[in-house]
């Protein structure tokens, strides 16, 4: 289902745990990281996508979250034409998405990337709220800040306080000593990188910080390698 524009209605998905990181998942049998998403099917409302796709995707039931929030207009993104089915070309452009920010208020055991026939995900993490701006596959960078920068004004108080930074360009240490490059971003956190802290391989071509959960044991955290399979 397209609109006269090329765009599929979406909903895109933020969920929180109790500390405020968000949930974070590798796409199955790749190396790409996301946040849950999912088309909106004929009939269904934003809402009514949005607790069918995270149950499909990660498990969860209406009961395990509280909507906190959602954006107030569609979000946009357009999709490269390597990652669009042939059959598609020239008339699906990408996606345009309500997105919610949800906080969970069940348990991290009850999170189950098997709930369906058809896994979206096979390992998961909780990132810091700003992290997946640096991680996403690029060509959805944008629409990920403008929805992690709206629906943050929602977040507690000093989750809040980072999004002034994001916004003005300047790391947390600046803006107290005014010295450039004194610690990372909120949204960098270089200690979550293989690179720097050593990562161990669960099998080949797939390899996790210490920490990151393999279906569904839930622990935390991530690496970020791209490859050129298709993406919702």
């Amino acid at each position: 289902m397209l609109d006269r524009d090329g765009f599929r209605p979406n909903v895109g998905i933020i969920l929180l745990n109790q500390r405020n990181q968000v949930f974070w998942g590798k796409r199955i049998r790749t190396h790409s990281w996301q946040f849950p998403q999912g088309g909106i099917d004929r009939g269904e409302t934003p809402e009514q996508a949005m607790f069918r796709e995270l149950h499909e995707e990660v498990g969860l039931k209406p009961n395990h979250v509280r909507v906190v929030a959602r954006t107030r207009d569609w979000l946009r993104y357009e999709v490269p034409d390597r990652y669009i089915r042939r059959d598609a070309r020239g008339h699906y452009k990408g996606q345009k998405q309500i997105w919610f920010l949800l906080q969970l208020v069940g348990h991290d055991w009850d999170l189950n990337l098997r709930a369906t026939d058809h896994p979206e995900f096979d390992a998961w993490r909780w990132n810091d709220y700003w992290v997946p701006l640096d991680v996403v596959v690029e060509f959805k960078r944008g629409v990920y800040e403008m929805a992690l920068t709206e629906l943050a004004r929602f977040l507690p108080r000093s989750e809040q306080q980072r999004n002034r930074y994001l916004r003005s360009g300047m790391r947390p240490r600046e803006q107290e000593t005014g010295q450039p490059g004194a610690v990372p971003s909120a949204h960098q956190a270089p200690a979550l990188y293989p690179a720097r802290t050593g990562s161990f391989r669960i099998n080949p071509g797939i390899e996790l910080p210490p920490g990151a959960s393999f279906d569904p044991d839930p622990q935390t955290n991530i690496s970020n390698q791209q490859d050129n399979k298709p993406v919702q």
